[in-house]
């Protein structure tokens, strides 16, 4: 099957992200949210970054007008019903992907793959609320989307391979380098980092070194862009912690535990960029203050 239409569900800073991208290969969009004012700020989002690329010469405008046209925001998920791959890229919580994907299967048509953004749940979890469980697969995307190049395609026990190489095919085509991964909670690079940031968050909660010297000791020692107190702001602790106890739930390890630092951070409200307070302090464009 040929991917000529894509479907996403979700405008917020993944489903953004993953809009924009498969707009930029040359696929026409149709994105859905359930309030104007989050497909706005999605929609804004994506006309943010195409324009940083117009400003630094990577992209002309007319380029830029000819991807924005692409795309199509929606509040009503009928809308995705000629689409040949649809994307979720909601909260990562399984009872509410489940009645996403629940609503797809009902909408969409027999052929469309339904692909899941999840960092650490099930894939068969969420494809066992569908009549069509070989057609699901999981397609893990990283933060920011547009600047990252790495996409986890994931099989589950039911995934088709024809479904598989539809989904490594799609990644490909959007510019991605596609990784297989099996249908463990973490996957790959999820499952490799959250013990390394957890330690992170413990060593701040312990007091054994601040915030700004724990990045820039991984920054500098590991030769990376951003430490991970930064990059979880990025993400947004609500997700973060959401992810972690996916993590903890599934293995019962300690080592996916989340630092009660962390739980009563997102009980404050303090959830990053977003909010304007994470771990570190934010002005309203995002940028860090202290």
């Amino acid at each position: 099957m040929e991917i000529q239409r894509v479907g996403v569900v979700g405008c917020g800073t993944m489903g953004s992200g993953i809009t924009q991208v498969s707009a930029q290969s040359g696929f026409d969009v149709t994105v859905v949210e359930n309030k104007d004012e989050l497909l706005e700020k999605g929609l804004s989002a994506i006309d943010f970054w195409l324009q940083k690329s117009v400003d630094k010469g990577r992209l002309s405008s007319e380029n830029k007008g000819t991807i924005l046209g692409r795309i199509h925001g929606t509040l009503e998920i009928r809308d995705l019903m000629d689409c040949d791959i649809v994307i979720e890229a909601v909260f990562d919580r399984l009872d509410v992907k489940r009645e996403v994907f629940a609503q797809l299967d009902r909408t969409c048509p027999e052929h469309t793959v339904l692909a899941s953004n999840t960092s650490t749940l099930a894939i068969i979890d969420i494809a066992s609320a569908t009549s069509r469980k070989e057609k699901v697969l999981g397609m893990h995307f990283f933060n920011p989307v547009p600047a990252m190049k790495l996409v986890e395609v994931i099989k589950s026990i039911a995934t088709s391979d024809e479904t598989l190489a539809i989904g490594k095919e799609f990644g490909a085509r959007i510019g991605k380098t596609v990784v297989i991964a099996s249908d463990v909670p973490g996957f790959i690079v999820n499952r490799i980092n959250s013990p390394q940031g957890i330690q992170a968050i413990i060593m701040l909660e312990n007091g054994l070194a601040t915030a700004e010297d724990i990045d820039t000791a991984v920054k500098l020692g590991s030769n990376v862009k951003m430490g991970p107190l930064e990059r979880f702001d990025l993400i947004g602790l609500d997700t973060l912690l959401e992810g972690w106890e996916n993590l903890y739930r599934e293995y019962k390890d300690t080592k996916y535990a989340p630092p009660l630092l962390l739980k009563r951070m997102v009980s404050a409200g303090w959830l990053g960029r977003k909010s304007g307070r994470g771990f570190y302090t934010y002005d309203k464009e995002g940028n860090k203050i202290s």
